[in-house]
């Protein structure tokens, strides 16, 4: 494996045991994040110009190889030439258990407790179709991933958005009001919560929890509860399950979780959820299986495996303690920019990025400075999309120097 496989290194006096320096060279794999730049009709980014490569901080993947420990495990698999029907193997839901308990403090999961998801939007098109009806509405916040709103639209329902409000230290917090108030005027019956936030990068508060627990409890709203970034929490924030908030939180939420995002894994599609209540579990198994898509790959469960191993859990420490250093580079750089703003991210590598003032300075449009940063090979994503009006979505997921090199560029286009 050369260069992709473990790598001693010494950075900033922190020794690394892998290597999160070397840039993968990703042409030619089958990556949307460098493949379809340019492409017409999509929603990528623009090619650079001649003379700049591509950095790419957009899609949500790392530039980054994934731990060793879960390439072994899936050659090991792939060495074995049988690819038949399976079952998934208890060393599969040994592996989920134990991971959720010691990096998250689960107690009490089983087996039984978890289940397969083709995908996390995936399981949310499954949660649409058990518990609401054509036309129904949806609650999401936004800024809000455009993967919840294509998935409920695609449900024949309809987003309903209670917007996030920054607080005076401009914190991204939760409008309780608003939400009681959507959700009994909408009569809404389903709920999305992301935890850690994407857009955002929030990673709520126990209190914040609690009280959006509550709002639910109130008005009997199932709440599917997106935290496949749940591994990736920065500095000194601490994410918490939500079904963990209380004991009706436990029976009324879909945990819908992944090691997709955790080792870069979006490729081979294997998500999980956890639901505790029985019948939440057999209304959302009725409507997933009833397409017959909703099965686990059998080198997705070894790659879990291989991630949710010791070496896994040491490999994930390191790579957010290089996520925590990049985007504290990023964020240093917006607020050293007159005219950009973005709040800190606690979790994800995702930062968005408000230009509303700098485009109102410079008489220039979302747009037009898009187009700037993606001539230059800095392939940031429209926050529009995201229901940012004049925002972009940057990855931060890359070789620390390669964040810098994106970032020189981008103060040539800003200045």
């Amino acid at each position: 494996m050369g260069d992709m496989t473990i790598r001693r290194t010494a950075r900033k006096g922190r020794h690394m045991q892998f290597d999160f320096e070397t840039m993968l060279d990703r042409v030619g794999k089958d990556a949307m994040a460098v493949e379809s730049l340019g492409m017409p009709g999509g929603f990528a980014p623009g090619a650079p110009k001649e003379g700049y490569d591509a950095i790419p901080m957009w899609v949500a993947d790392m530039n980054f190889p994934t731990a060793p420990s879960v390439v072994k495990a899936i050659i090991e698999r792939a060495q074995h030439p049988a690819f038949g029907y399976f079952m998934p193997s208890k060393a599969y839901y040994d592996a989920i258990i134990n991971w959720q308990k010691t990096r998250h403090g689960v107690e009490g999961l089983e087996p039984h407790h978890i289940g397969y998801q083709n995908g996390v939007l995936g399981g949310l098109a499954s949660a649409c179709g058990a518990f609401t009806a054509p036309g129904d509405k949806v609650l999401v916040h936004s800024p809000t991933y455009i993967g919840f709103t294509n998935a409920i639209n695609r449900c024949g329902r309809q987003p309903e958005c209670s917007p996030l409000v920054r607080d005076e230290k401009g914190v991204w917090r939760m409008d309780y009001d608003d939400m009681s108030q959507r959700i009994e005027r909408e009569k809404i019956g389903l709920a999305v919560m992301c935890s850690p936030y994407n857009p955002c990068g929030r990673v709520w508060e126990k209190w914040e929890l609690e009280r959006a627990a509550e709002v639910f409890a109130e008005h009997d709203v199932v709440v599917v509860a997106d935290e496949i970034w749940s591994d990736l929490v920065l500095g000194d924030a601490k994410h918490m399950p939500f079904h963990t908030v209380s004991d009706d939180a436990r029976m009324r939420t879909i945990t819908l979780n992944a090691p997709s995002k955790t080792f870069n894994l979006a490729g081979l599609i294997g998500s999980y959820d956890i639901v505790f209540n029985p019948r939440l579990h057999e209304r959302l198994y009725a409507q997933g299986n009833s397409s017959y898509y909703n099965d686990l790959n059998v080198l997705s469960m070894h790659a879990l495996i291989g991630g949710y191993s010791p070496e896994g859990a040491a490999w994930v420490d390191e790579l957010t303690h290089v996520l925590a250093r990049n985007a504290a580079l990023a964020c240093d750089f917006i607020d050293a920019t007159p005219g950009l703003e973005a709040a800190r991210p606690q979790g994800t590598y995702m930062i968005f990025v408000d230009c509303t003032e700098w485009c109102a300075k410079r008489g220039r449009t979302i747009d037009e400075l898009e187009q700037a940063l993606w001539d230059v090979g800095v392939t940031v994503q429209d926050g529009r999309m995201f229901h940012g009006p004049c925002h972009i979505r940057m990855n931060v997921a890359l070789p620390t120097h390669k964040v810098k090199e994106a970032l020189e560029r981008m103060a040539d286009v800003l200045a």
